[in-house]
């Protein structure tokens, strides 16, 4: 069992790592030009129009989730038939969703404007930026659907060799107009534009190879199916509260820190920044929990199913004891790589203790994710991050007057706790006393 987790755990950790490398490549190319506008108004733009992207495409994380889970259970009933019939059926909300977007894209630009001040031409470049890479919506949201899919068949490398691949084609490509046909921040656009289509066309052409025997099966009247679609609906839709929630808690978290004096909000910014390097590595054996308990909950194996949770959580608590002793001993060695500011570095030292506590109160929230998207039992999860974002608010709007910072992360500790409890307490019945 514990093979099987990490061949599928250790490919997905890669992935999630390769993923911010796209924002990290462009960032890098526009800090290198130095004609017409500054340095800092290439990457305000590219920060800008990053962080446009991560709220638009964040929320449709569904189509993977929904996919995977759903891909797991047909995959481990052997009933191939019906994973063609997931993915068609995934791929089409994809492409309507991203027919929405494109067609809605000048709004969307408008509620950007609306939150975002414009200083030093910053917004203009950054929607100059927004305008060329919103064409890489259908790419972006059906990979989405073809990542989760691989991943409810048990394969985690594709997804890794594409991730990789797209990186290195967004570094070719932007350097190539940017460098040589001086083409600025459109050359970055469209360099990491044209890196998602082929990225696109690469996954097709593999799954078409890998797994070209199962597209006889596929049939549009049976895969909008009315029963079939409204349940994939319905665990869609779980997701996308959820996700909403966790958009809502982070949200509010930057927008608190912001209100409180300097240096709060660059600290916590560098300090949820250890956050995020945990739930790279919590991410992956989420996936792994997706893949695995989609396919024994699909098999009708309750042992096994019992058994991937009980050693996926062992895992899970292994990683977050590395990570806590990690944080004891070398935060100020990993602050340190983010910023040369002694006093930035000095005041995130003083609540380092919070961050000691996030891997342990949220390891088992990130798992249970994952397990829950597998057995497609998403109603659990989304009722207890529902209950936890209560808690997360109702402690900061109490205590926050009086205890600033600090009740800010208590909150967001209670948050994370609060989901691990409540989705381990609302999951026992299922998973371990109810038979399949």
């Amino acid at each position: 069992m514990n093979k099987r987790i990490l061949r599928l755990a250790i490919p997905n950790i890669i992935t999630n790592i390769t993923v911010p490398l796209l924002g990290m490549v462009d960032t890098a190319i526009v800090g290198h030009l130095d004609t017409g506008n500054s340095q800092l108004d290439y990457i305000g733009a590219i920060a800008i129009g990053t962080t446009i992207f991560n709220f638009l495409y964040w929320n449709f994380g569904f189509l993977r989730m929904g996919t995977s889970g759903f891909t797991a259970q047909a995959y481990g009933s052997k009933d191939l038939e019906e994973t063609i019939h997931i993915l068609t059926r995934s791929i089409i909300i994809s492409l309507i969703i991203s027919l929405l977007i494109l067609l809605l894209q000048y709004p969307i630009s408008l509620l950007a404007q609306y939150f975002i001040a414009d200083r030093n031409n910053v917004l203009s470049l950054s929607l100059t930026y927004f305008f060329i890479l919103v064409w890489a919506a259908p790419a972006t949201l059906c990979m989405y659907s073809l990542k989760g899919w691989l991943i409810g068949m048990q394969d985690s490398k594709t997804p890794m060799y594409i991730s990789i691949l797209i990186n290195i084609l967004n570094i070719g490509f932007s350097l190539l107009f940017v460098m040589k046909y001086n083409m600025k921040i459109e050359g970055v656009a469209y360099g990491t534009l044209i890196a998602q289509y082929f990225g696109l066309v690469f996954t097709i052409i593999i799954i078409y190879y890998k797994y070209g025997k199962l597209r006889k099966h596929i049939n549009l009247k049976i895969s909008l199916t009315k029963t079939q679609l409204k349940a994939f609906i319905k665990v869609n839709s779980d997701i996308f509260l959820r996700t909403t929630c966790l958009l809502l808690v982070t949200t509010y978290f930057t927008l608190a820190s912001s209100k409180m004096p300097y240096p709060t909000l660059a600290v916590n910014a560098l300090l949820m920044q250890l956050f995020t390097l945990f739930s790279y590595f919590m991410d992956g054996f989420a996936y792994a929990s997706e893949s695995l308990c989609g396919k024994y909950w699909g098999a009708k194996d309750k042992t096994n199913l019992r058994k991937s949770v009980k050693y996926i959580l062992i895992w899970g608590l292994l990683i977050s004891l590395i990570f806590t002793i990690l944080y004891y001993f070398f935060s100020e060695n990993l602050l340190a790589i983010l910023t040369d500011k002694e006093h930035i570095i000095k005041a995130a030292k003083e609540n380092i203790f919070f961050v000691l506590l996030i891997p342990l109160t949220g390891y088992i929230a990130f798992l249970y994710d994952g397990i829950l998207i597998g057995l497609t039992k998403t109603a659990i999860m989304r009722n207890a991050i529902f209950i936890s974002t209560a808690v997360f608010f109702a402690i900061y709007l109490s205590f926050g007057e009086y205890l600033g910072n600090t009740a800010l992360w208590l909150a967001f500790i209670s948050y994370l706790a609060g989901r691990s409890l409540l989705m381990a307490i609302f999951s026992y019945k299922t998973i371990f006393i109810k038979e399949i």
